[in-house]
This record gives C-alpha cells, sequence and structure tokens, in this order.
C-alpha cells in the first residue's frame, strides 16, 4: 500500500514537470508573442513615405512635381533653448505655438522625436542650418511638397492635405493600415480619384533602440530595410495650353468651360471660375488659406464642371429635336407656327417650316409642339393616362445621353442632376393622374425641372459631333504610361438615335451659327463651328448664358460647353468665349485678338458681388400653386456646395413657370 501511493506521489510530480516544461517549450519554440514584443523593444519600424507620382498633360507637359522640403522634430528629453524668443524669431512662430507644440511632443515621448513644424523651404533649410547648432535635440527629416508647374486647372486637379479622422476610421473598418495620423493623402480632384496609384509604396526603415525608446543605429546595417516606391504619373488628357487660354477667358466671371475630344472622351481643358492658385493649399499655408477659400461667397473651391447644376435652357432643344425625329413624332420637314403655344418667340423670324429653322432660331413655339407630340403620341384621349405613356418613353430616350445619370467621370464629386420621371410628378401633385402634358411643359424648353451640370452638356455636343455615340468623359489617359486606363474609358455607348437625324440637326446648328443666334464674335470664317444657344433661368440677377459646339463639322476635334453665370443671352456671351477656344485648340492661336482682348477683359458685376434680390418675374404660371407637400418636393432641386453653402444655377420655385421671352 506504502508503494503504490509513493509511486502515485512521483506520478502527480511527473506530470507537473510535464505540464510546465510542455508550457515554456510552447512559448519559447512555438509561440512567437514574447519574441515579437521583444524584437519590438529593441528594434523600431520607421515607415518612409515614398514621392507622390507626377502629373503630364497630353503633350509630356509638367504639370505636378514634387518639391523636396524639410520637416523639424524634436526630442524633447535632449531639447535645449536658452533663447526662446529667438528660436520662435527663427522660424517664424509664436511663443505660444511653441510651448503648444513643446507639449504636444512631450505628451507623446519625452525620449523620441515628434514632428514639431511640416515642410520648410530649401531657403527656410538654409537660413536655419547655422543656428541649429544652438538648438540640440531638434533634428530635421527629408519630406516632399506638391508643386504646380501651372497655376490653371486647380479644381480638376484637386490638393493633397492631412488625413481627417473619418477617413483613418474608415481605413481601419476596411481592415487597412496604410495611413496613420498626420499623413497626407488626396483630398479632392485628380488627387483624389487616383490616390492609391500616386501615394506609391511605403518604405520601412529599421533602427535599433534602448530600454527607453532611444535610436541607437540601424539594425543589421539596414539588411532588412526596404525603399519607398514612387507612386505612378498621371497622364492627363489635358492641353495644358488650351486649359491656361480658356482659363484666361474665364478670369473675372463665375462659370465653366470643358472641352473633349470627341472620338476618345478625352477631356482637352476642364475650367471651374473663379479659381485659386493649388500652391495655397499646399505644404503649411493651407490652413491660413483654407477657410478663407471655403468662406468665399464665390465657391472658388467648387469643381463647377461635374458638381454645380444648372437648367440647360434651349441647348436641350438638340436632345428634343432628336428625340422627336427617332420616334417619329416630327420628321425633318414638320413646320410649327407659333400660335396655340403658351410659350412665346423672342425672336423675330417666320414660321419655323422645319427642324432646321427651328433650331436655328431657337423657336421656342415648335419645341413645345413638338414636346406635345412626344408625350401624347399624336393622341390626347385620356390626357393623364397619356401624359404618364409619354413621358416615361420620353425619359427613356433622354436617359441616354446622360441627362439624370452619372457619367462616371474619374473625378470625385459627380453629380447626376435630375431627369423628372413619372413618380416624380406622382409625388409633386399628390398621385398618379393627377398631372398632364401643361404641367410639364417647361420641360420642352430645358426649364421646369431638368438639371444638368457643364460636364454632361459638353458631353451632349460630342454625341452629337459623333453622330450618336459617346465615350465616357476622362481627364487621365494613362496611369503610369498611355493606355493603361479603366476598360470603361475606352467602351462607345450608343443613344440609340440614327445618323441620318443626326445630320439634320447638324444642319440647324451650323445655321444658327451662321445665320442665327449666336453673335458675330462667335463666328468664325475659316472653321465652321456647329452649336447651340441657352439661356438658363435665373431668379437672382441675369440669365445664365451657355452655348455648346463642336468643330469643325467633318471630323470633329473638339466639342465644347462653355456657362457663364449672370451673363444673359447665350449667343452673346457663352459663344464667343467657345469659338476662341475652338480657334485655339485647331489652329494652335486666335487671329481675332481684339475679340480675344474684349473677352478676356470682359466682367459681369453680379458674378463679383451676387444681389441678394430676386429680379422681376414676368413668367406666365401654367399651373396653380403648389401645396406643401408638392412644394418640398420642389425644394429638391434647390442644390447647395459641399461646404452647404446655397449653389449658383439652381433655385427654389413655389410653381411651375415658363417665361412669356426668355433669352436665347
Amino acid at each position: 500500500m506504502e508503494e503504490i501511493r509513493k509511486r502515485f506521489i512521483q506520478a502527480f510530480f511527473i506530470l507537473i514537470a510535464l505540464v510546465y516544461v510542455g508550457r515554456l517549450f510552447y512559448l519559447q519554440v512555438i509561440d512567437d508573442t514574447y519574441i515579437l514584443a521583444a524584437e519590438n523593444n529593441a528594434i523600431r519600424k520607421l515607415v518612409q513615405p515614398p514621392f507622390r507620382g507626377l502629373v503630364y498633360d497630353r503633350n509630356k507637359k509638367l504639370i505636378v512635381s514634387n518639391t523636396v522640403v524639410y520637416d523639424l522634430y524634436v526630442t524633447p528629453k535632449k531639447a535645449r533653448v536658452a533663447d526662446t524668443l529667438r528660436f520662435c524669431e527663427i522660424f517664424g512662430i509664436t511663443r505660444s505655438e511653441f510651448n503648444n507644440l513643446m507639449h504636444i511632443a512631450k505628451m507623446y515621448s519625452p525620449v523620441r522625436p515628434s514632428l514639431m513644424l511640416r515642410q520648410l523651404s530649401r531657403e527656410d533649410y538654409a537660413r536655419v542650418q547655422d543656428a541649429m547648432i544652438d538648438y540640440p535635440g531638434f533634428s530635421f527629416q527629408v519630406s516632399a511638397l506638391r508643386t504646380y508647374d501651372w497655376k490653371g486647372m486647380a479644381n480638376a486637379l484637386g490638393y493633397v492635405g492631412e488625413i481627417s479622422p473619418e477617413r483613418l476610421l474608415k481605413q481601419e473598418e476596411a481592415g487597412e493600415d496604410y495611413y496613420g495620423q498626420g499623413d497626407y493623402v488626396g483630398v479632392t480632384g485628380l488627387e483624389r480619384y487616383y490616390e492609391e496609384q500616386l501615394r506609391g509604396e511605403r518604405g520601412i526603415k529599421y533602427m535599433m533602440v534602448n530600454s527607453r525608446g532611444v535610436e541607437k543605429g540601424a539594425y543589421k546595417a539596414g539588411a532588412f530595410d526596404v525603399e519607398p516606391l514612387a507612386g505612378k504619373s498621371l497622364m492627363t488628357s489635358i492641353d495644358i495650353d488650351l486649359q491656361a487660354y480658356a482659363d484666361s477667358l474665364m478670369q473675372h466671371k463665375v462659370g465653366s468651360v470643358v472641352a473633349i475630344e470627341p472620338s476618345t472622351g478625352e477631356i482637352l481643358a476642364m475650367v471651374s471660375a473663379p479659381t485659386y492658385d493649388p500652391s495655397l493649399l499646399s505644404g503649411r499655408t493651407y490652413s491660413k488659406y483654407f477657410q478663407t477659400l471655403n468662406l468665399n461667397p464665390m465657391h472658388p473651391l467648387l469643381n463647377r464642371p461635374p458638381s454645380a447644376y444648372y437648367r440647360p435652357g434651349s441647348t436641350f432643344k438638340i436632345i428634343q429635336a432628336l428625340v422627336a425625329l427617332q420616334m417619329g413624332a416630327i420628321v425633318p420637314s414638320t413646320g410649327f407656327g407659333h400660335a396655340g403655344s403658351p410659350i412665346q418667340c423672342s425672336h423675330n423670324h417666320p414660321m419655323a417650316s422645319d427642324i432646321q429653322k427651328a433650331i436655328q432660331y431657337s423657336c421656342n413655339p415648335y419645341f413645345y409642339q413638338t414636346y406635345k407630340r412626344i408625350i401624347y403620341n399624336n393622341n390626347e384621349t385620356n390626357v393623364f393616362k397619356k401624359s404618364a405613356v409619354g413621358l416615361q418613353r420620353w425619359d427613356d430616350m433622354v436617359a441616354k445621353f446622360g441627362i439624370g445619370q452619372s457619367l462616371e467621370i474619374d473625378l470625385p464629386n459627380e453629380k447626376k442632376g435630375k431627369l423628372p420621371n413619372v413618380p416624380y410628378y406622382d409625388k409633386m401633385y399628390g398621385g398618379p393622374l393627377r398631372w398632364k402634358f401643361s404641367n410639364i411643359a417647361s420641360n420642352s424648353i430645358g426649364e421646369g425641372e431638368i438639371i444638368v451640370n457643364p460636364l454632361k452638356m459638353a458631353n451632349v455636343a460630342a454625341i452629337v459631333a459623333n453622330r450618336g455615340w459617346y465615350i465616357r468623359p476622362h481627364m487621365v489617359k494613362g496611369v503610369g504610361k498611355v493606355g493603361e486606363i479603366d476598360e470603361k474609358y475606352k467602351q462607345k455607348i450608343s443613344v440609340d438615335i440614327e445618323r441620318r437625324h443626326f445630320e439634320t440637326v447638324i444642319g440647324g446648328m451650323v445655321d444658327a451659327v451662321n445665320n442665327g443666334t449666336v453673335s458675330g464674335d462667335g463666328r468664325m470664317s475659316d472653321i465652321q463651328m456647329c452649336g447651340k444657344t441657352g439661356t438658363s433661368q435665373n431668379r437672382h440677377g441675369e440669365n445664365h448664358s451657355i452655348f455648346i459646339a463642336f468643330a469643325p463639322r467633318d471630323n470633329p476635334k473638339i466639342a465644347i460647353a462653355v456657362f457663364v453665370e449672370n451673363a444673359g443671352s447665350g449667343g452673346a456671351h457663352a459663344a464667343p468665349i467657345a469659338s476662341l477656344c475652338i480657334e485655339k485648340y485647331i489652329k494652335g492661336h486666335s487671329d481675332r485678338k481684339a475679340i480675344e482682348t474684349k473677352w478676356m477683359n470682359k466682367s459681369y458685376p453680379l458674378n463679383i458681388i451676387r444681389t441678394a434680390q430676386p429680379k422681376a418675374d414676368n413668367s406666365k404660371t401654367l399651373t396653380a400653386k403648389k401645396d406643401s407637400i408638392v412644394q418640398k418636393v420642389d425644394e429638391e432641386m434647390f442644390f447647395t456646395t459641399p461646404q452647404g453653402l446655397p449653389l449658383m444655377g439652381a433655385e427654389k420655385s413655389n410653381s411651375i413657370k415658363i417665361p412669356m421671352k426668355p433669352k436665347k
């Protein structure tokens, strides 16, 4: 019995010993948690950000590059500043700023380097070098600053800024860890859309540190270090000479210019006016200038071409004509008089005997009657039901032109606009079969509830130039090298309108330029421009001037849309700017120097100081005041900027109105 007890005790202690040995084996051989923790105490991994990719224009001219700058770091435990006021004077900071920066650094770590001042220039670095011997504990690290070789296209290029807490949170939720607090990322424009390609790959440097975190040199002489890899360059489709020229024509104005190469969908120029100097939002001046730009009532930070909202006005008649011809609602020889239309024509011209004359003179009654035929399909029996059926058919065809749809341009914040449909009007008027053609008639001339941005109308001009198809507009023709782009920017998209109908409409556009609604400043003797004028209603000042065009008529090289806010008629104000841009692109220069100088210096007072009082309303109301529910729906058309400020180009209304004599 005694022997059994003895063996039992021995077995128990042997078992305990085996458990301990097994646990030690697991911890020391299998589980590397403690090994990694020990290494982390001895080795520090330093992330080295790469240089961002460069940006070139279509002719390989450098637009955006990088400049070497220097970040000042401080190790609080080692820092010695005998004369604080002199230190502050050298670096251009106040005593309170110095105290705050030192406090933040100490809170981070007394013995580890902490970022104190970002992006000192080469000149600043050279200027302070001799003085730094008096300030131990301070050191510099090389960094990079975005540099702009051209001052234009700031809104489309976008800017780089410190990553926001929201983006860091999204990164964490996505299970990624590329960025850290204080890192710089693309905030808007191309810089944001192509962030992953531009940012490059980070390098890693391993440093030996002691128990207090003080660096003791490179780990194993840098054998495991990884050099940063610079980001890929963007080969844009922009013609920077055309861009600069269009920018100069839009100075002192508010609006947009968008030029597209029809055969490829490549953006040749994208102007948003007013704009800003992109270098102001690069580096240490960012905080100083961003708030000023953000609060400017002219919204210089807004990239208008893809993001601003306007009614298309008479430029929409091009789409209206093509849809009507394709549907058979009219034929090329169809004529309409002015009688029977509540929308009057502002031009003194005879009856529009065919569709080309209607386009030439932008005849409102003609397109009122055309739209009525589309909606009712020549049958006004049960007008409520017919209106819904006709509108749905019209919607389906107009949407193919990109109206109310996303064109998927390679820029953030593209707005779809609005193409009103049957559910929209059912909601507006309190249910189905409670509205009819007279309630939506303003759509016939591009007013009412149709909302577009300048990019869409430039694409419409490209569709007409191509006689029925387009490639999605895009600003980059290559990432790293030309041709390396998303396949969607190579695919042709048809609008399902027969080519012969485009030839009919183009004939009217030629007549509109040569002997129609386009003023003399908008005509060229040696280049045949095909265009359409338009005026977008605006209750706050003069109407907005719009013009879309392409040239030459055969084998078009450029399609363009010009929007000038508070300018008046499209033929008198937007058309000359468009014609000068077309001439510049096709010929490389303009022979019309007097006209060029005139429009570069032209300004519109309401573009500088916007009136708070709406102009007198001489509209004829076709519908009664809507009730509160309808008004709430209508207020959706009053759009705002990302900063929450009212956006020019769209306004609230309590009723659908059709102007008696709108300007063209």
